[in-house]
């Protein structure tokens, strides 16, 4: 099969793109990795808490959505935005 100009210019073009994409994909995460997190309790939906608990000792076993002391990483300063979301267990903060 015998590819024309316009054909090769398409497939360079869409191999530059893809690059690029994925190099930006990638200083994206590193950005996101880098930024302050907080962890926020009481908002957690169930199974979706980011680590253990006085309950279970993993990631993703929460039995109930909103426990007080279940928990999530979210960026710093958000949580207090979030109905029902403190940045301190209720359990730790007495």
């Amino acid at each position: 099969m015998k590819m024309n100009r316009f054909a090769k210019a398409a497939v360079a073009v869409a191999g530059t793109a893809l690059v690029i994409g994925t190099a930006t994909a990638a200083a994206s995460a590193a950005d996101d990795m880098k930024a302050k997190k907080e962890k926020c309790y009481g908002v957690a939906a169930k199974g979706m808490n980011d680590c253990a608990s006085a309950n279970h000792s993993c990631a993703g076993q929460s039995t109930q959505d909103a426990h007080p002391e279940e928990w999530v990483y979210v960026p710093a300063g958000l949580c207090d935005r979030l109905a029902g979301g403190v940045s301190e267990s209720k359990k730790k903060g007495g």
